[in-house]
């Protein structure tokens, strides 16, 4: 999906959930589309502030919080940081794919991983929080 067609998309899912991609939010996206794997806050904040001056990191941090709540971007915290969903309109948990030489990105469906950990956990007396997986090594091209 290209950058407007996913921004086309992103409106229409904000728009479905009765709320709105804000000219900040959508700038904030837009910034994060252009980078190919793992986003940091401080790298929106900087572009935005090469953009419009001043700008409060609580902005950026609300702004990528929002996307990710409607499924646009996982937080993955093991890499402290984001990545974009590439198909937010179905519901998933996401199995992101890190390569450790180039930091490509891949990210898969974790339904099935996920039942499987929460089968073993449940045994154990445990409940997980809902989270990201991530899984670190080299991708085919690095390998």
């Amino acid at each position: 999906m290209n950058t407007s067609d996913y921004l086309a998309a992103a409106d229409a899912t904000c728009a479905a959930s009765g709320t709105r991609l804000t000219a900040l939010r959508r700038r904030v996206l837009e910034l994060v589309l252009g980078y190919p794997g793992v986003v940091k806050a401080y790298q929106v904040l900087a572009d935005l502030q090469a953009e419009r001056g001043v700008v409060a990191p609580p902005t950026v941090y609300r702004a990528l919080d929002y996307l990710a709540q409607q499924g646009m971007l996982h937080r993955v915290d093991a890499l402290n940081g984001y990545i974009v969903c590439h198909h937010f309109e179905c519901s998933h948990r996401a199995l992101i794919l890190a390569c450790e030489r180039c930091g490509k990105v891949t990210e898969l469906s974790g339904d099935d991983a996920f039942a499987a950990l929460s089968a073993s956990a449940s045994a154990a007396g445990f409940v997980p929080r809902e989270q990201t997986l991530v899984l670190t090594g080299c991708c085919k091209e690095c390998a």
